[in-house]
């Protein structure tokens, strides 16, 4: 077939991105196509700007036209960042003041999904930003001893003529977890709609004044905590945080499979991969993949949604926690260099998110299939 722009529009009329049902010239994805001898260029709109989303186009496009035209052509695609209008968009009332909220979750527990969001909540503080942190993980709240606040306890003010619960607030973090009203080795039993109501007085009832981030550290799996999460506020978007381990991949699948279901859609902005490989202090340059190696990077890459960190297994990193005092912290280490990159790739995809895609709903839930 000859490779010229009429006969390229035709063959593209095969090619279906989801989650269009459309091919990409009636979903006008595709905007323009421009033939010069062997190089096909490609004028392509897309409302998802991030960098994984953009290869797969690419080989999606090559793999198509070298298949049915010479294997020899290059093809090259230009991209237009589609904009959707948000105004109107949110349904409930977000959090006055609040600009982001990042919910960070794990499909099973031990991943160190806390360790990441005390270090990413502390990162970006350090980077000049305004943050908050909820420790969402009802039954099993840490963050008191990752923060040094153990045995604190919120203080009342009064705002705009009602009593608010004020955060305690260290390393720049302004903080509230049911471990400030609870004993050390009391246990928390409670059926599902307890502990969703305390999560819902834990963020409504605390005064955050103005926060560029708000970072809600989610129990492990998919539950009422989650469910009760995305029907309180609007979520920006979630991380999901996995080891390469294959079990733990298998639940990260499940978290991120939760957000992008139909009746909770919230962006998975990303997945951060703990636990990566342990490399000794004696010889730096000899990397261990204890858990085996890339599986939540290719994880990411298959789903088709941001890799942001590979997290080392440091000793440091444990010690800093266990002591109260987050491993960012530390001066110019690589573990703090590590959540630092972090929360940098955070802020870049959250921009890029919010230019890219309208403000999340609050999700009004009465019937979902699959959860119980």
């Amino acid at each position: 077939m000859e490779l010229n722009k009429k006969n390229i529009e035709e063959t593209l009329r095969g090619v279906i991105i989801p989650p269009s049902k459309e091919n990409v010239l009636d979903s006008k994805t595709v905007l323009n196509t421009q033939v010069f001898g062997n190089e096909v260029i490609i004028d392509i709109e897309i409302s998802n700007p991030t960098l994984q989303h953009k290869k797969k186009l690419e080989k999606t496009f090559t793999s198509y036209l070298k298949s049915n035209f010479d294997s020899n052509v290059i093809v090259k695609l230009n991209y237009t960042i589609k904009t959707i209008e948000k105004e109107n968009k949110i349904k409930g009332n977000p959090i006055p003041g609040v600009r982001n909220i990042i919910a960070v979750s794990s499909g099973k527990g031990g991943v160190g999904k806390s360790t990441i969001a005390a270090n990413l909540s502390v990162a970006l503080s350090k980077l000049g930003y305004k943050v908050g942190l909820v420790d969402a993980d009802i039954y099993g709240p840490s963050m008191p001893i990752m923060f040094d606040l153990v045995g604190e306890s919120p203080k009342a003010v009064e705002v705009d003529g009602k009593k608010k619960m004020k955060p305690l607030e260290n390393y720049g973090v302004k903080m509230v977890s049911m471990g400030f009203f609870t004993q050390a080795n009391q246990a928390i039993v409670w059926r599902g709609p307890m502990a969703s109501k305390a999560l819902n007085q834990l963020i409504w009832d605390s005064h955050w004044d103005e926060l560029d981030y708000l970072i809600v550290d989610l129990p492990p799996g998919t539950g009422d905590i989650h469910l009760s999460l995305v029907q309180a506020i609007p979520l920006t978007g979630a991380i999901v945080v996995s080891t390469p381990q294959e079990i733990a991949l298998a639940d990260a699948r499940k978290g991120v499979s939760m957000f992008n279901m139909d009746s909770i859609d919230v962006p998975v902005i990303g997945i951060i991969e703990n636990m990566s490989f342990f490399a000794p202090i004696e010889s730096p340059s000899n990397k261990y993949y204890i858990f085996g190696k890339d599986g939540a990077k290719n994880l990411a890459e298959k789903l088709g949604v941001n890799l942001l960190a590979q997290i080392p297994i440091v000793q440091s990193l444990r010690e800093a926690s266990d002591a109260g005092h987050p491993a960012v912290l530390q001066s110019n280490t690589e573990i703090s260099n590590s959540f630092i990159n972090l929360a940098e790739k955070v802020v870049k995809v959250v921009d890029e998110r919010n230019l890219s895609l309208p403000s999340t709903k609050s999700v009004e839930i009465t019937n979902m299939k699959g959860c119980s």
